[in-house]
């Protein structure tokens, strides 16, 4: 399969592309290389699989030493004579949109991000699919989109018109957008709503990342609610073997679904959405003393209120994902900080 991975230069798209490419298919990347934060752990990815600093900044397309079947393009999603020139050129089977601007309260600070890479870059993506008979798109959502949902845990069958950010309503959108194009031409496309990332390599606004740098400078950590919160915390791995499985199952529409009971989740259309989580939450502080221990010393904790655009709990219900791939999200939360905690170490010396 020849596959376009956006967001390459992120977190979840380095592992993925790096998966792709390991397993034999042909991967293009691409990636903006913004500065929402440390451009340098983005390049530092990248190194790791095989495209140097300088050939990224080119704009070129540039092969990757380590993988002889990816190679990598520096390119907004807002690109759009780009994007359908890129589309055009390298006729991708699949694609695997990762790319978009993270970030809960970043959202609330620079709204205007969130539409242009996730609304405008995701209908870029869509158009071009459509009009390239793309066998499979498949994109990330969010845990964020279920809002200010209390019934646990969250089902992809739960209704999620309540978003609390803009970041929430813009991976909405996405999924409203993909349904639109999936019923309208027949493009199979996949969603998936991550719930809490973490691992190696992972991005410095998440909260983890914040406790452990604070930890290893010997500095005070915020806690907010003070700490009375839940986090369905899923490791990187866990998130990366969920995505490929998916890739490899190209939905059909469901045959039961009902316009007098309709499920959010599905189609009639070739559209699915799927949960990927560990499906065991965790309270804050108990995720904090695990970050302690693997760190080696205890933090200084300030306890501040709920931050706007935060929610309570977060929890997945897997079990369609479980059913359709025999895949259960299942690394322990203290084996998943460990590793984070040693490359924390060795990257950051």
């Amino acid at each position: 399969m020849k596959i376009l991975v956006t967001g390459t230069a992120g977190f979840i798209g380095h592992f993925v592309a790096g998966r792709l490419a390991e397993r034999g298919d042909e991967v293009i990347g691409i990636d903006s290389i913004n500065d929402y934060y440390d451009v340098n752990l983005k390049y530092g990815r990248l190194v790791e699989d095989g495209i140097s600093r300088d050939g990224a900044d080119s704009g070129r397309k540039i092969q990757s030493s380590r993988f002889s079947n990816y190679s990598f393009i520096k390119m907004h999603l807002e690109e759009r004579e780009r994007i359908e020139e890129l589309f055009r050129i390298e006729k991708f089977d699949m694609v695997c949109n990762l790319a978009a601007q993270a970030g809960v309260r970043y959202s609330i600070e620079n709204p205007h991000a969130y539409i242009d890479s996730n609304v405008i870059g995701f209908m870029n993506i869509l158009e071009c699919c459509r009009h390239n008979k793309v066998k499979h798109l498949v994109f990330a959502s969010s845990s964020s989109v279920y809002g200010l949902n209390e019934k646990m845990p969250f089902a992809t069958s739960d209704n999620v018109d309540h978003p609390v950010s803009l970041y929430a309503a813009t991976k909405k959108s996405n999924e409203l957008m993909a349904h639109a194009y999936s019923h309208l031409y027949g493009i199979p496309v996949t969603g998936l709503r991550f719930f809490t990332v973490y691992g190696p390599w992972g991005r410095p606004d998440m909260a983890y990342f914040k406790f452990a740098k604070a930890i290893s400078e010997s500095k005070s950590i915020d806690i907010y609610n003070n700490g009375d919160m839940l986090r369905d915390f899923t490791y990187i791995d866990d998130i990366v073997e969920g995505i490929l499985r998916v890739m490899d199952l190209v939905p059909g529409g469901n045959s039961s679904w009902s316009g007098m009971k309709p499920d959010p989740g599905s189609s009639k259309a070739p559209y699915k959405i799927y949960n990927i989580g560990n499906n065991s939450p965790m309270k804050l502080l108990d995720f904090i003393k695990i970050i302690e221990k693997e760190m080696g010393r205890e933090a200084e904790k300030r306890f501040l209120p709920m931050q706007p655009g935060d929610v309570y709990a977060t929890y997945a219900n897997v079990d369609d994902l479980a059913a359709d791939t025999g895949y259960r999200p299942s690394t322990p939360v203290e084996d998943g900080i460990a590793r984070f905690a040693k490359w924390y170490r060795e990257y950051y010396k």
